[in-house]
């Protein structure tokens, strides 16, 4: 340990000078030192020094790369046995209780000699600038430092350790790694400590620099805003191996043939972290709960992603990018943008992988809704103009016989919209869609053609069995008034069937159910005359 406090002498002779009275003074002013001490271990390994090296051979101790000090400690030892004989046994508690016992034992200490790299570390000239910048070299916060070398003396132990930091006499930070060991032949009295201090300034920069690049790195790992998980894939890798050796070749094949090893592999991940806006994204209230509940965030459509995942792996395609679909923990879908890489390093066993997911649901949901609108007609939700055209063409081109196709009109709507206004005819539209979509099972599709008019294309029925589903329109209609018997306008809709016939095209059949539907209407607006 080395403090303000301590003297410097000549090993062999008279003290060089005394500075015990003015380092008190610098102890008054909160400044010391708790410099640790390497004994015989520096940073090259241990060396193995005897008296006679040290006292009658200055070219070793002079001459050594590494800063050395010779102390001595028979004053500390000699209060230690006073304390001790005063019945304390715990010297630890007992230096907590006042720090000025610390300071007491650094003001035994004396300094007996230094060597020339001594000199050269903290930036002084000779011993004399040595004392005289003691003050700056040695800082009050190493008290703490110096109490644990102290309690290690106590305990018996002839050598102490410690990290801790000095400053050059310019100023200038020096993290210090000290040992000191008890020479031997002088266990008895503490009358030569030999302190060999190691400069680690640069190691430690290096060390602090890391640790801040790790917490640089961990902060933009906890607090991207895309979902962040890292996993390790081996045991897949394993499993995929285990394939190779058993001669497969075409994984595809094989995982056609053998599906459950999907989900095998699927059992095989390994999640080792995921950050903050995972958590959240799967609605998870912690980490524990999210990591204990993966088999509910990977299931039913995510197998299908991870199977073309796997394949691609199997290529050797290690960087991938792909759509899938994960669950949150309340059961909903979420549809991801996931990419996934195994990371440098990990090529060997994927041990190490990271996946990134961006969540895409609100821009799925978009995309369906724009698709929907391209097939759909947005006031009644069955399916526009455009679909049925499409889906007219296709059935021609399909072969499929018989196929029956029933035109509809919406009576009245001019005179609700005329005389109840638009919105009342928008409701007698929307109330029409609710019957049409009820009507109509797959592979038939109901589709809104004309401001009041409707389509239904029946595949596979002929005259007789799409004639049942125009008696059923008139039951439902007739359930949609009672459900609405408070609206201001009842449903009343006009219906024609035609049913195509050899060699007929199916816009011919459509004309010839449209021609059947203003047949109907004509005698709907008779019988409504008549009963005025």
């Amino acid at each position: 340990m080395h403090d303000s406090t301590m003297k410097i002498v000549n090993s062999g002779g008279p003290e060089i000078s005394t500075v015990q009275d003015r380092n008190l003074e610098l102890f008054g002013e909160g400044k010391r030192v708790s410099a640790g001490v390497i004994g015989m271990q520096t940073s090259q390994g241990h060396v193995s020094t005897s008296n006679s090296a040290i006292d009658g051979d200055p070219d070793f101790f002079d001459l050594s790369p590494s800063p050395m000090w010779l102390e001595d400690y028979s004053g500390v030892k000699a209060l230690f046995t006073e304390w001790r004989d005063a019945g304390v046994t715990d010297l630890a508690d007992y230096l907590a209780e006042d720090p000025e016992r610390v300071r007491r034992c650094s003001a035994l200490i004396r300094v007996l000699k230094v060597n020339e790299r001594v000199l050269q570390l903290y930036k002084v000239a000779d011993l004399a600038e040595l004392e005289d910048k003691l003050s700056v070299i040695f800082s009050a916060d190493m008290m703490k430092t110096h109490a644990q070398e102290l309690v290690a003396l106590w305990r018996g132990e002839h050598a102490f350790f410690s990290h801790t930091a000095n400053y050059t006499a310019t100023g200038d930070r020096l993290d210090i790694q000290l040992s000191g060991k008890i020479m031997p032949g002088h266990e008895h009295d503490w009358s030569r400590v030999l302190v060999v201090t190691e400069d680690m300034t640069e190691r430690e920069g290096a060390r602090a620099a890391q640790a801040a690049s790790e917490r640089f790195a961990r902060g933009l790992f906890e607090h991207s805003p895309v979902s962040l998980w890292v996993e390790d894939f081996s045991e897949i890798k394993k499993l995929l191996d285990e394939l190779r050796l058993r001669g497969i070749q075409d994984f595809r094949v094989f995982t056609d043939v053998h599906p459950e090893f999907i989900n095998r592999c699927m059992s095989e991940i390994r999640v080792i972290d995921i950050n903050h806006t995972t958590i959240k994204l799967f609605g998870a209230p912690d980490k524990r709960v999210l990591l204990h509940s993966l088999g509910r965030i990977f299931r039913d459509k995510m197998v299908q992603p991870f199977r073309e995942q796997l394949i691609d792996l199997w290529n050797g395609q290690l960087f991938q990018t792909r759509e899938v679909v994960n669950y949150a923990l309340d059961g909903r879908e979420l549809h991801l943008m996931l990419q996934f890489s195994v990371l440098p390093g990990a090529e060997h066993d994927w041990s190490l992988v990271q996946v990134a997911l961006t969540d895409i649901t609100a821009r799925k949901a978009a995309e369906a809704y724009l698709e929907f609108l391209g097939k759909h007609d947005a006031l009644t939700k069955l399916f526009n103009r455009s679909f049925y055209i499409d889906e007219l063409n296709r059935l021609q081109r399909s072969g499929t016989e018989p196929i029956s196709i029933i035109i509809i009109d919406l009576n009245n709507l001019k005179e609700v919209n005329d005389s109840l206004g638009h919105a009342a005819g928008d409701d007698l539209l929307r109330r029409a869609g609710e019957v049409l979509d009820k009507l109509v099972e797959a592979p038939g599709h109901a589709a809104r053609i004309g401001g009041d008019e409707f389509a239904l294309t029946l595949p596979g029925l002929d005259e007789v069995h799409a004639g049942k589903i125009l008696k059923d329109l008139d039951g439902l209609c007739d359930l949609n008034n009672q459900f609405y018997s408070t609206a201001s306008s009842r449903l009343s809709l006009s219906a024609g069937l035609a049913t195509s016939r050899d060699g007929e095209s199916l816009e011919a059949t459509a004309r010839r159910a449209d021609n059947a539907m203003y047949m109907a209407k004509r005698e709907y607006h008779r019988k409504l005359s008549a009963s005025r």
